[in-house]
Parts: C-alpha cells; structure tokens; sequence
C-alpha cells in the first residue's frame, strides 16, 4: 500500500473521537446489564452505527434479516470490525472464544455487549449447548463465527460443526431458526480492495492488534458487503454437520460474489420469510 494513504491524523482523531464516545457509554450499558433494562440490548445496536460512521464503514446490506426471535446468525469472520458491522444491523449478542473474556479493554466490552463465552475445544459440543441454551431461550438473538477464528477475508475457512450443536435446541418449543451471513471486504475509497489491500482491514494470524487497528484507522472509508441468506432449520437438513455445510456454501458463495463485484443471487433475495425485512440498502458514510 502507498504510504501516503495512511493519515496518523486521520487516526489520532479517530481514536480520540472513539475513546469520547465509548468511556461514558461503558458506564450506562453497565447500569443497564446489571439491572437488566431493555436498554442493554438497543444501546449496542445504537452504538455500533455510530462507531461505523465513525472510523468510515460504509455498509452494503443485501437480503432480509430474521425476524424470528430468537436467531442464531451464523458468520465468516474477518477482523474485529465485524463485531460493529454486524452489531450494527442486528440486536444480537456474539458467542466468544472464552480467552476474549481476559483481554483488556476488548474483553470489557464483549461482556457488556452480554456475549457468551465459550471454550471452543474438543468435546465440548454440549457444554457450548447448555451455556447458550438459556439465552435463546428468553428469546436473545447470537451472532456466531463458526469458522473459530478469522481469515484473510479473500475466502472463508471451514465451519465447525461442533458449534452448530446449539442448532438442536428448540427454544420455546420451536426449531431454532439460523441465518447464513456473508461479510466481504470489497472497497477502499470506492476502488476495489485486492488481496493486497484486504489485510489492512483482515486480523488473522499473529498480527498485532494495536499497531493494525492503528493502521486501518488511519486509512479512508472501506465499503463492506454483507449478504442475508434465507434462514433454515436442523430439521431441514437432519445433522448439524449437513447444516453446517448448507450454510458454509451459502456463506462461500456470498463472499465471493461480493468480492467478484457480482450482484446478490436472486433466490436469496426472494427466499426469506414474508414479513421479513428488508430489501438491499446502503448504510454508513
């Protein structure tokens, strides 16, 4: 990438901006989790707008997002921005690797988010079950990233079907409903993002956290294309492992057609339920 790109002006008031809007708002999402006010789950979808506006995430939404509650969104996985893009389109809650917990800072704002943590190791497929089961239940909304970590954001890593045993549970004594999301990286400054500009934005691997967050802050505004599948049950495919397949290639192919600058596949955009929501839209700067 050019040097002269990256503005630390650009950054220092990005960040400074952030830190003003984020301290006090800590405050009152805390006052709002402790004492279980609705508030708790409309101030994060308020605030994720306002920090995507911010550090200049322009949104491409495609398809209808679920109206049932609940709905576990299952997503590919890119950077630490995907939480303000996502937190931004849906009232949901993540489910977390359980070490998020212990980061400083971050960790703070994934527990006041009311995200689920859970340690993503072998055989652990039930206790990830039981520890979401509660929230479904009182009719809470989760975003999960099945692939259990990001990528590089030109393709999408194999899902993990352990994860999808959540998928089994029948809160309110309905089958869960699961909606398939794309997330793709695709503009920089409305110029097509490459290979080798996405990592400016992609967090994988043993980057640094501070010094690539400073980076991307630094840089203009990124257009994102994120694609609303049609969701679908357990019932309809019989295992969590078919299910996780269904909705790896539905993911696969989003991402892929956002990347290829290819318009979003005509059954998706008719295939949701009716009443369901909404119609392609641009949001953010």
């Amino acid at each position: 990438m050019e040097r002269t790109l990256f503005s630390p002006t650009l950054s220092f008031f990005r960040l400074l901006v952030f830190a003003g809007l984020t301290l006090p708002l800590m405050a009152v999402q805390l006052i709002a989790v402790t004492f279980n006010l609705p508030l708790q789950r409309n101030l994060p979808f308020w605030y994720h707008k306002r920090v995507c506006r911010l550090i200049g995430i322009r949104i491409q939404r495609r398809g209808r997002i679920s109206r049932s509650q609940p709905t576990l969104f299952v997503c590919n996985h890119i950077s630490y921005f995907d939480i303000n893009i996502l937190g931004s389109l849906v009232k949901a809650s993540f489910v977390a690797k359980a070490e998020v917990a212990r980061w400083p800072f971050f960790g703070w704002l994934a527990k006041l988010q009311r995200s689920v943590f859970v340690e993503r190791k072998r055989g652990q497929a039930a206790n990830h079950r039981d520890s979401i089961g509660g929230r479904l239940e009182s009719g809470d909304n989760l975003i999960l990233f099945p692939e259990g970590t990001s990528s590089d954001g030109n393709g999408v890593l194999p899902f993990k079907s352990a994860l999808f045993a959540v998928a089994t549970l029948k809160p309110r004594g309905e089958p869960l409903t699961v909606q398939p999301v794309s997330i793709a990286y695709t503009h920089l400054d409305g110029m097509p993002m490459g290979r080798a500009l996405r990592p400016f934005y992609a967090w994988y691997g043993d980057m640094e956290l501070g010094s690539h967050l400073w980076q991307a802050l630094g840089l203009g505004r990124v257009t994102v294309v994120v694609q609303f599948h049609p969701p679908v049950t357990l019932e309809a495919y019989g295992t969590r492992k078919a299910l996780a397949d269904h909705c790896y290639r539905k993911v696969s192919e989003g991402v892929a057609s956002a990347l290829a600058g290819r318009p979003q596949h005509h059954q998706d955009l008719a295939a949701a339920p009716a009443g369901g929501g909404e119609t392609p839209v641009t949001e953010g700067t």
